[in-house]
């Protein structure tokens, strides 16, 4: 039950509580994970208009990002004693969700786990959902892990803003 356990990372802290979670599973059921970061037309167009001034390899630049994304977050599963692997799509194949299924089904993945942002209204109609899309396109089990609701009030209850947040390669909200 659930040996073969994709987990896409964007470098978000959302995406960080999904890869925990992820590693909690595979602990448990003696599972390994293959860790995957999706450079999509997006992130690129992103990318692009983050470098603005930049007059250099754009996919270079986000190719470096997601590596780091991915190097970071293999520490952490390697430190815990899970078996884990790595996957940077940088084909600009497709969109996100339509990178990740297809990846489950390649592969083969017993169990997506990705966290989730849970915007609603604007949030969600401007940004999109990922999470959404892999959900309903999926033909595996998908684990959607939550931002926690907590973290964000006591940012809130300190003073600190909450703001968006887009680390080099992706797109998130924090």
């Amino acid at each position: 039950m659930y040996q073969r356990i994709l987990v896409p990372l964007d470098g978000s802290p959302t995406s960080t509580r999904g890869l925990q979670e992820a590693i909690r599973v595979a602990q448990l059921t003696k599972g390994r994970l293959r860790l995957m970061h999706v450079i999509d037309e997006l992130s690129f167009a992103l990318g692009m208009s983050a470098y603005a001034g930049y007059g250099g390899d754009w996919l270079g630049l986000l190719r470096e990002a997601g590596a780091s994304v991915l190097e970071q977050a293999k520490s952490a599963v390697v430190a815990s004693g899970v078996g884990v692997e790595t996957l940077l799509e940088d084909h600009l194949a497709g969109p996100v969700h339509v990178m990740v299924t297809a990846e489950a089904s390649r592969w083969p993945a017993d169990l997506i786990v990705l966290g989730t942002h849970g915007r609603r209204g604007i949030g969600r109609t401007v940004l999109g959902s990922s999470a959404e899309n892999i959900l309903r396109y999926s033909t595996v089990p998908v684990l959607l892990v939550r931002d926690l609701p907590e973290a964000k009030a006591a940012a809130a209850a300190s003073g600190e803003s909450v703001r968006l947040h887009a680390p080099p390669g992706a797109v998130a909200m924090q």
